[in-house]
């Protein structure tokens, strides 16, 4: 084993970095009609998108398919070496099918050409040989380019399957906007993550609406301190009657003590409180509520109906659980 030094070591990862960047540049100069006739393709498909590959080309094409699933084009992997074995009852003749080989020559791949003909799908291929069997017997072929892998023996797919992942984003950015596929539609795909609950879940989904702390205009100093202690929100609601007439934080209330000193006991609450809080409806989704607040700077907003009554109270805590 040879020892490197760090300078060696980094000097090695930035070579390959160079050379993959390098790769994708050569790649993006080669788009052309081609790449649009795959779009299109895609887009008029009636059924799903399947992805074949063997090797490192299957692990970049099960990616590809995850992405274009999770982007509104239905896709799925499919194992050459399984479907030439009874699963290529799995393709309809609906489908478009995307075959991945670095070679354009993969045995595994190439087995399942006829099937794919005989069964009347369009086939684009995505390899680094323009003259390669795959490509030939394709309908539509999209060239990585790719002539120099990374590894330093020029042997492990390096380049070429940064290549294939990156056509493989390009396509499915390129369908998404045909389709003008939305954050919502996004959300829709991904209801259990992080974002699709800010995005599908409402204010009134999360919001706080039971013990407030809400006090009068006249409450005292001592009066907020208790009653903001008790509300746990950091933050004190002044109504009269059913009129919000705004809200007293903690921030406001230290702020008061520094500069009123031994006038803060004698202050109510109305005269350091924010006369015009922020406010949102409770139908809005959490995704606008913590747009509202990034905006403002503000941690909480008020919820209120359509008549200006208050609700309930979110926190910026509530939405990034």
């Amino acid at each position: 084993m040879s020892t490197l030094t760090s300078q060696e070591i980094l000097d090695l990862a930035r070579r390959t970095l160079a050379v993959e960047a390098e790769a994708l540049n050569n790649m993006a100069n080669l788009l052309g009609d081609e790449f649009i006739g795959a779009v299109n393709s895609i887009l008029a498909c009636r059924g799903k998108v399947i992805i074949t590959g063997m090797g490192k080309s299957g692990l970049v094409g099960r990616k590809i398919a995850a992405t274009l699933a999770s982007t509104g084009t239905p896709s799925f992997y499919l194992h050459p070496g399984e479907a030439f074995h009874g699963d290529l009852g799995m393709i309809s003749p609906e489908d478009v099918v995307l075959a991945l080989s670095h070679s354009g020559e993969t045995d595994e791949v190439l087995k399942i050409v006829p099937f794919i003909h005989s069964n009347h799908n369009v086939l684009i291929s995505i390899t680094a040989n323009a003259e390669s069997t795959l490509a030939k017997n394709s309908d539509i072929h999209l060239d990585t380019g790719v002539k120099e892998e990374a590894c330093i023996l020029h042997l492990a797919p390096t380049s070429s399957t940064t290549a294939q992942l990156a056509l493989g984003d390009a396509l499915a950015i390129a369908l998404m906007k045909t389709r003008e596929f939305t954050s919502m539609d996004f959300a829709r795909l991904h209801p259990g993550g992080s974002l699709g609950r800010r995005l599908l879940m409402t204010v009134g989904n999360v919001m706080r609406k039971s013990d407030l702390p809400v006090v009068g205009m006249d409450c005292t100093s001592t009066e907020m301190i208790h009653a903001m202690t008790r509300g746990g929100l950091g933050l004190i609601i002044i109504c009269d009657e059913d009129s919000i007439e705004g809200i007293v934080t903690d921030g406001d209330l230290r702020r008061a003590m520094e500069s009123r000193q031994s006038e803060f006991f004698n202050i109510k609450a109305i005269d350091i409180a924010t006369r015009s809080p922020k406010t949102i409806s409770a139908h809005a989704k959490l995704i606008e509520a913590e747009k509202m607040m990034t905006r403002y700077k503000v941690n909480s907003l008020l919820v209120t109906n359509e008549a200006g009554q208050l609700e309930g109270v979110i926190q910026i805590y509530d939405i990034k659980l």
